[in-house]
């Protein structure tokens, strides 16, 4: 398959997966799944024919691991709006983690923190480079430092995703470093 049509697919899937399940008529149960052969039936039947071989690759395929295959289900692993409880236990975070963004965000992450506006939790990158690849999606990339283990310590919650993003409901703005920090 060529990258062009991978990369629709999976803008497809996200789509579908982890905002609006009901524009093609599937239904995600409670932790986010729907079954492979349902979710083939429905893009078929909504213009957008994917064949499980395509389906295969772009979850093998994809750099950022977005999808999950568990036996004849499918999910995204992280990154909805819709209502899903992907089940993720509480785990100690590393002593840092990142969060990419654009400079026009800043002020009001210096006033508000890290919200996860219209998704379930902040995402947070356990490494720099991820977190520029994640801010210059947008423009040019700032990248904010967060203390996750004082976060961790003063009672904040973190879960990983299957493909390694850090979730948290919040990040209060006395845990960020910021750009040009000492």
């Amino acid at each position: 398959m060529d990258e062009q049509r991978l990369v629709r697919v999976s803008k497809y899937l996200a789509k579908h997966l982890r905002h609006q399940p009901e524009r093609i008529g599937i239904e995600l149960d409670a932790h986010g799944w729907v079954r492979i052969d349902v979710l083939l039936d429905a893009a078929a039947a909504h213009g957008f024919p994917i064949s499980r071989t395509e389906l295969e690759q772009v979850v093998a395929g994809n750099d950022k691991r977005r999808y999950m295959i568990e036996g004849d289900r499918i999910r995204a692993n992280q990154g909805h709006t819709v209502p899903v409880d992907l089940g993720l236990p509480v785990v100690e975070p590393p002593p840092i983690l990142y969060h990419g963004t654009v400079a026009r965000n800043v002020p009001a992450i210096r006033v508000e923190g890290l919200r996860p506006m219209g998704r379930h939790h902040v995402h947070l990158s356990p490494d720099r480079e991820t977190a520029t690849r994640v801010g210059a999606r947008r423009g040019k990339p700032v990248v904010l430092v967060v203390d996750a283990a004082e976060m961790y310590g003063a009672g904040h919650e973190f879960r990983v995703s299957a493909n390694g993003v850090w979730l948290v409901d919040h990040v209060p703005p006395r845990f960020i470093r910021w750009p040009g920090d000492r």
